[in-house]
């Protein structure tokens, strides 16, 4: 008995280890970013923590202060109104797409994002369909508003 707690002793006053990642403990102040230690090495434009001389935009800037410019609560609006009609608490990311799509956004730029290459970019015109379904909630809603 009295040897297990020695024991117990002993392993609280050594150096915590890493043996699973096969390196050792990683002191955050030091200031090692974790993205890059997990081999993310080139950044992806959708880095959101912010460093010296970094600042938020206006834009998100505003939203996380609770000021939504017209064309985010439009989005908020839409997304609720999707989940709404059709009983979905959770809507997926094709289900965002879908809204996305719906409220007339199409992909008419390059993208602005760095993917690694593993997403072939494309252009489409301004006037494209959306090229979604419509969900037949959404109809009958069209219909009891005319």
């Amino acid at each position: 008995m009295k040897k297990s707690k020695e024991s117990n002793s002993d392993a609280s006053t050594q150096q915590p280890s890493n043996a699973g990642s096969g390196g050792g403990v990683v002191d955050r102040r030091l200031g090692i970013d974790r993205r890059l230690l997990a081999g993310e090495t080139t950044p992806t434009n959708l880095e959101r923590r912010r460093g010296p001389g970094r600042r938020l935009s206006d834009f998100v800037r505003d939203a996380e202060e609770g000021q939504t410019s017209p064309e985010q609560f439009m989005f908020l609006m839409a997304i609720d109104t999707f989940k709404r009609v059709n009983g979905k608490s959770f809507p997926s990311w094709t289900d965002v797409l879908e809204v996305v799509r719906k409220l007339g956004y199409r992909k008419t730029m390059p993208t602005e994002l760095n993917l690694g290459g593993r997403v072939e970019d494309w252009l489409e015109r301004a006037d494209a369909p959306a090229a979604v379904s419509k969900p037949k909630a959404w109809e009958e809603e069209d219909r009891d508003a005319a």
